[in-house]
């Protein structure tokens, strides 16, 4: 499958089935991520690989119970926990660079959305989970004050096939040249 295919078909899955994800496929994902460009090549993305059940429920409790990717999260035979170290990327001798500030969720993203479309490619599904709470998922994983949890990403065979959701048009979110 090529790139363009991938994000094309990649679609979120919050229904997963009975089936463990191998090692080595989860090894795949998480190259895929590393390969991502960031911040003068700060790579401040940190990832927490998370199979214990224990756990995964512990993430699940502090979700909001309206999250339709919940249950996902106890379901799935993976969660990769998206993090990132605060302070590098974005900053020129330990000051922002920019007045946009710490650039960690900038080049999370990217590391992250290259994550998914791999995902996609290896026949797998993953959903993105922010709506969390996030410093309690973070001290469940044992972060250290400088590493951020972002979001979690359930990762394993898709239980069915979910339906596309309606892309905007081009011509409303391209301008060319200028805003007007």
């Amino acid at each position: 499958m090529d790139v363009f295919e991938a994000m094309e078909r990649r679609r979120s899955v919050r229904k997963y089935a009975d089936r463990p994800v191998e090692e080595t496929t989860v090894e795949r994902l998480l190259e895929a991520a590393r390969q991502a460009p960031s911040w003068a090549n700060t790579q401040c993305w940190r990832f927490v690989v998370v199979r214990d059940a224990a756990t995964k429920q512990q993430i699940a409790e502090a979700t909001p119970e309206g999250n339709p990717a919940r249950k996902a999260l106890t379901q799935a035979p993976v969660l990769i926990c998206a993090c990132a170290q605060t302070g590098v990327s974005g900053f020129y001798k330990g000051r922002a660079a920019t007045s946009l500030g710490d650039w960690f969720l900038f080049d999370l993203g990217l590391a992250v959305s290259q994550l998914t479309l791999a995902a996609h490619a290896l026949g797998l599904g993953t959903v993105h989970v922010g709506l969390t709470d996030c410093d309690r998922v973070g001290r469940i994983l044992g972060l250290p004050p400088d590493v951020k949890f972002v979001e979690v990403l359930p990762v394993g065979y898709p239980d069915g096939e979910p339906k596309p959701t309606p892309r905007k048009p081009l011509a409303e979110i391209v301008r060319r040249e200028k805003w007007q």
